[in-house]
């Protein structure tokens, strides 16, 4: 019984150096070897980003042989899910300029802010009031849903406080709708344009793909089916729907700053304050720095590469602490939400679309 405890008590009091090492060490093998894997043809034609490809590692592993190895990692595991993602984001603007916003013009903006906002508040809505979800999922794939898919639920999920299982949940639905609309909507444009029932052409289709596709990959898969003028459109449009991401964030803990004091009279009275979440200002300012021009194209493309990496280690640290039973407990009730919006991005999606381009041309 004594040999027991102390052996219980080395593992507890192992050396939190040695754990931070062999936890990166772990994850960020997880992310080179997804990384590896989503260049490969066949995850790429079919629109698997790293990302995607790094949780579900990272749910294998932790099926297997992680649970005998955490007590050595966990500082690393947690690292990866905390600071490496949140620097993740902030160096995500690499991808960006405010010149993208331009190329899209004011129609393609307002476009994607009302899908963005649209689909958020009927996420709101219908999770919380029909589906009686708990909040944190709610609002986890209401963002997924519309913003970017994967790398939008993680960088909403410090301001949500939501654990790991609502992140798993959200990003396994963001996937699960985005790939069906990755080839859902090539086939639903040349089918409705070959028989002439959809007015559209390749650069507005480009424009409606970049404002309803979940994730990025997703995007450039769909956009691509139309020819390079619709994917070229569809990935703009999508950047500037990604770059709304900061702000979105921003209102988003205003509203549950709002949230709490209107619900918790005690939090009124503490006097708290609204947190800006610092990554999303640095998001910003990186994609300001990167609007310059001022960046050596080397140092961008690397930066972009370490940010791959950096996203894929949290995705793969999220997958490790996660279980499928998660997903089981989770039920129906987050698909069926995630069904809703898809349905409302596929048909409100073409309702703003079309809408917009008849205001503002």
């Amino acid at each position: 019984m004594a040999t027991s405890h102390s052996s219980s008590h080395q593992v507890t009091t192992w050396p939190k150096s040695f754990s931070m090492f062999t936890g990166l060490l772990l994850t960020g093998s997880l992310g080179l070897v997804s990384m590896w894997l989503g260049q490969q043809p066949w995850f790429m034609a079919n629109g698997l980003s790293p990302l995607t490809i790094a949780i579900v590692l990272g749910m294998i592993c932790g099926h297997t042989f992680y649970p005998s190895v955490q007590p050595y990692t966990s500082a690393g595991v947690d690292f990866s899910k905390t600071r490496l993602l949140r620097t993740g984001i902030v160096l995500y603007g690499l991808r960006l300029t405010f010149q993208d916003i331009a190329q899209v013009g004011v129609t393609g903006v307002v476009i994607d802010a009302l899908v963005l906002g649209s689909t958020f508040a009927i996420a709101c809505f219908l999770g919380m009031r029909l589906f009686k979800l708990d909040r944190h999922t709610t609002l986890l794939i209401g963002t997924g849903a519309s913003i970017c898919g994967a790398a939008a639920v993680m960088a909403a999920e410090p301001i949500v406080k939501g654990r790991a299982e609502h992140v798993t949940v959200a990003i396994a639905t963001v996937v699960i709708f985005g790939t069906i609309a990755m080839f859902l909507w090539p086939v639903l444009y040349n089918l409705f344009f070959q028989k002439g029932w959809l007015a559209m052409d390749a650069q507005q289709y480009g424009v409606f793909v970049g404002s309803t596709v979940h994730e990025v990959a997703q995007v450039v898969v769909a956009g691509r089916a139309a020819g390079e003028e619709a994917a070229g459109a569809a990935v703009i449009s999508k950047m500037v729907r990604v770059i709304m991401l900061a702000p979105f964030l921003m209102l988003l803990a205003w509203g549950l700053l709002r949230y709490e004091r209107k619900h918790n009279p005690q939090a009124e009275q503490s006097g708290k304050k609204i947190v800006i979440p610092w990554f999303a200002l640095g998001f910003i300012l990186v994609i300001a720095i990167h609007s310059t021009s001022v960046l050596p194209s080397a140092v961008v493309e690397n930066g972009i590469v370490l940010d791959n990496l950096l996203l894929a280690m949290a995705m793969g640290a999220l997958g490790l602490s996660t279980h499928v039973s998660v997903l089981r407990r989770a039920g129906m009730r987050p698909l069926l939400l995630a069904l809703m919006l898809f349905g409302w991005l596929l048909g409100g999606g073409l309702l703003i679309n079309f809408g917009v381009h008849a205001l503002l041309g």
